[in-house]
């Protein structure tokens, strides 16, 4: 069984969330708020969310491959980039960016790399798919789609452009 967004439904879930960010920047007056994106995906939801919301300070992003907790077991990412963070994090308020959030283990190891850099007032973490199957207590705030997905079903995203959604079944 396959799913798939499209670019056009995907960039109408971006659109959605990036209102929601701008009403949860006003509401909770985080004036000079930084973004950052997780490598790869979600720096590409980011890019497209830090234009739409004209934010002041340049686009960061984060490659968590050295911060995993099954570094030892999957071995090393053979595409590893370096993290840019191109702002001080200290004292700001950080957007964080994911394409998917499904354990939490993706997001635990960013806040880990994000915390090594200083230590920021607040995050608000933003993800394009939320689906079932989380092992560690993070929730996203802004969220574009809840998907419920069987534990052996998978969501990719694929891009830059254009981007597309495809649930993908694994065999045992």
């Amino acid at each position: 069984m396959t799913q798939t967004l499209n670019a056009e439904e995907i960039e109408a879930l971006i659109e959605a969330m990036a209102g929601r960010l701008r009403a949860l920047i006003t509401e909770r007056r985080l004036d000079e708020a930084a973004m950052i994106g997780i490598h790869t995906g979600g720096v590409w939801v980011a890019s497209r969310l830090h234009r739409r919301l004209a934010l002041a300070e340049p686009l960061g992003a984060l490659d968590i491959s050295f911060y995993r907790d099954d570094f030892t077991r999957i071995g090393m990412n053979p595409q590893v980039r370096p993290s840019q963070l191109p702002f001080n994090v200290d004292d700001r308020h950080i957007i964080l960016v994911d394409d998917v959030l499904h354990t939490g283990r993706t997001i635990r190891a960013a806040l880990n790399e994000i915390f090594d850099y200083g230590r920021p007032a607040s995050i608000l973490l933003a993800v394009l798919v939320e689906r079932s199957g989380r092992e560690l207590p993070i929730e996203a705030q802004v969220v574009g789609r809840h998907m419920e997905l069987r534990r052996r079903e998978h969501a990719k995203l694929s891009g830059p452009e254009p981007l597309s959604l495809t649930v993908i079944h694994k065999d045992p």
